[in-house]
């Protein structure tokens, strides 16, 4: 289960560097819309947060001894739905006039709920935990 959460978290930052690069390069190319530059920054930005997070918990779930099972799949899916969301309305917005924003709208506050619930899942198991 260490190795997932540290390639997971790997990923998460390799990716959240490129898609960084590209916001800050490319982005700014094809849209100087503040709003669309600013949430694309924030979504790479939790992206990258999140991935740290990932290579920290197995040190946690370790040393408590305590099963990060559940944790992984609410902060993936969480990041996913957060960050992945962001990206999507960038895109809608940027190339397809918004059309899309509908769909990826209502998932970003869902990602954000599941990041939440994930890490207070951690919380109270290392609280829990006997040592």
């Amino acid at each position: 289960m260490e190795k997932k959460w540290v390639i997971t978290g790997l990923i998460l930052i390799i990716i959240a560097i490129i898609f960084g690069a590209f916001g800050a390069h490319g982005l700014k190319k094809i849209t100087s819309d503040e709003a669309i530059l600013t949430a694309f920054d924030t979504a790479t930005k939790y992206q990258f947060f999140q991935g740290l997070g990932f290579l920290a918990v197995p040190f946690i779930t370790t040393r408590f001894s305590i099963n990060g099972k559940a944790v992984f799949y609410l902060l993936l899916l969480g990041t996913i739905f957060f960050s992945g969301s962001i990206y999507g309305l960038t895109y809608s917005k940027v190339h397809a006039g918004g059309v899309l924003s509908k769909a990826f709208g209502p998932v970003t506050p869902i990602g954000g709920l599941l990041l939440i619930i994930g890490w207070t899942v951690l919380l109270i198991q290392v609280i829990r935990s006997r040592n």
